[in-house]
């Protein structure tokens, strides 16, 4: 897509940093790839068999694409209009529209071909959105799905109708209408209605003072991944409540303080590449203090996490799940190993055995954990500086026990090579200021017996 990575950038993120230029580079890759994604989603449908995208559906996906073609143009930069061809949830819809339009997938049934078109019919919302956004006046029918009318970044209208039903769409002047139901765009995001019928989509305030708002996004059809096997952490989709939201509020207000403790560029880096967050279900025995997170590949910049316990505790999730975004993104900019997806290597943090790029993945998340703690303990006060040092005591052991079983790969790259050994330079430069000897030598002890119980599980011949 771009030019190729020049060897700072690739030192700063093997170290889990990034400076904002290594950050925007990541940035525009993605957006680029983004945009590509969609344009594959219209060229598959204009080739796709008519039986299962007619041909009125194709006629209305270029209608559609011209609609958003005109939205991008008279928008300005960083413009909602602009913000929603960049938003993150369109990876995942437009993914699986070219997985419904792929002719290799067996014979279309009624069933495929329902949800192929209300899939495509999505794309009409977002042009929508986009072109309202804009200031673009226009008159449209829109699919409320299940009886639930999607507007990304908007919100969402509940039919009185069950089913899916079409909805006469008409906006101008910052007003949209929807049927017999009237709402109001606000500037950013959201829109307010005096119908119960609208749901208004909910944003946090931005991350610190200046920052736009932060999308908390429990609406878009697509947020969540289906259930599979690398999702098993996952909890379901969540619609917060007020108290719920009073949670999230409070941890996201203290969470960009948090950061600072481990460091500026765990500000920076949050601000650089978090575009939503996605509500997941409280963990089921959770019993209010633990948490699910995860990230998606096809959703660059967005975070799924059940509500945070505490500003601390959410800073690391960020840390945490910030760096499988950058990794991701990294790893379709350069090719870093060849491994293959066989499950046979030790991790720390994982009771099963993980695949070369899931080792990979996770050493780099709990590198930068270590970082982040460390830096945390040393600038805290001492009654905070404990918890702190013990938490980096045990990452730092964990990425210790990861990293020989990483360097010893053959399936490295050259690329791949600098990266994992700027990883070991950027470990051992943490292990000059290390934990209590105490806390050393129970994060020892940890990774010591998690091994050896995970060693007793194995087949003998698989054991690495």
């Amino acid at each position: 897509m771009l030019p190729a990575v020049p060897d700072r950038f690739l030192a700063e993120l093997a170290r889990t940093g990034g400076e904002p230029d290594t950050l925007s580079l990541l940035n525009r890759d993605q957006d680029t790839r983004r945009l590509i994604l969609l344009r594959a989603v219209l060229d598959a449908a204009e080739e796709a068999d008519p039986a299962l995208c007619s041909p009125a559906a194709k006629a209305r996906l270029r209608e559609d694409w011209a609609l958003l073609t005109a939205a991008d143009r008279a928008a300005v930069p960083d413009s909602p209009a602009r913000t929603r061809l960049s938003y993150p949830l369109l990876g995942p819809w437009a993914r699986r529209c070219l997985t419904g339009l792929d002719p290799r997938t067996s014979p279309p049934s009624d069933e495929r071909r329902r949800e192929l078109a209300l899939d495509l019919s999505y794309f009409s919302a977002v042009a929508a959105v986009a072109a309202a956004r804009a200031g673009i006046p226009f008159t449209t029918e829109l699919t409320a799905r299940d009886g639930i009318l999607v507007l990304p970044s908007l919100g969402a209208l509940r039919s009185a109708e069950r089913g899916d039903t079409r909805v006469r769409v008409k906006y101008e002047q910052a007003r949209m209408t929807l049927d017999q139901v009237t709402v109001f765009l606000e500037n950013d995001s959201g829109a307010w209605s005096g119908s119960l019928a609208w749901t208004s989509a909910y944003t946090l305030s931005g991350l610190v003072p200046g920052a736009a708002p932060m999308p908390l996004d429990d609406l878009d059809p697509y947020r969540v991944p289906p259930r599979e096997p690398d999702h098993y952490a996952l909890s379901g989709p969540a619609g917060p409540d007020e108290a719920e939201r009073k949670r999230w509020l409070q941890s996201w207000s203290g969470t960009a303080a948090a950061l600072r403790t481990g460091g500026e560029g765990r500000l920076t880096e949050a601000l650089a590449l978090l575009r939503c967050l996605v509500p997941l279900e409280m963990p089921p025995g959770a019993g209010g203090r633990g948490s699910c997170s995860g990230t998606r590949r096809e959703a660059f910049g967005a975070l799924l996490s059940s509500a945070p316990a505490t500003p601390v505790a959410f800073a690391a999730t960020l840390v945490h799940e910030l760096q499988h975004t950058k990794l991701a993104a990294l790893s379709e900019m350069v090719e870093l190993h060849r491994a293959g997806p066989a499950a046979r290597y030790f991790a720390p943090w994982r009771p099963d055995p993980r695949p070369y790029d899931g080792l990979l993945q996770g050493a780099y998340s709990h590198l930068a954990l270590a970082d982040f703690f460390q830096r945390r303990a040393l600038t805290v006060e001492p009654a905070r500086s404990e918890g702190a040092w013990a938490q980096y005591a045990r990452y730092h052991a964990q990425v210790g026990a990861a990293l020989p079983a990483l360097a010893a790969s053959s399936d490295l790259t050259v690329v791949g090579r600098r990266f994992v050994d700027e990883m070991a330079v950027a470990h051992e430069r943490l292990a000059a200021r290390p934990a209590p000897r105490g806390h050393t030598a129970r994060a020892q002890a940890y990774v010591k017996a998690v091994r050896a119980l995970w060693t007793q599980r194995q087949p003998r011949t698989e054991s690495l």
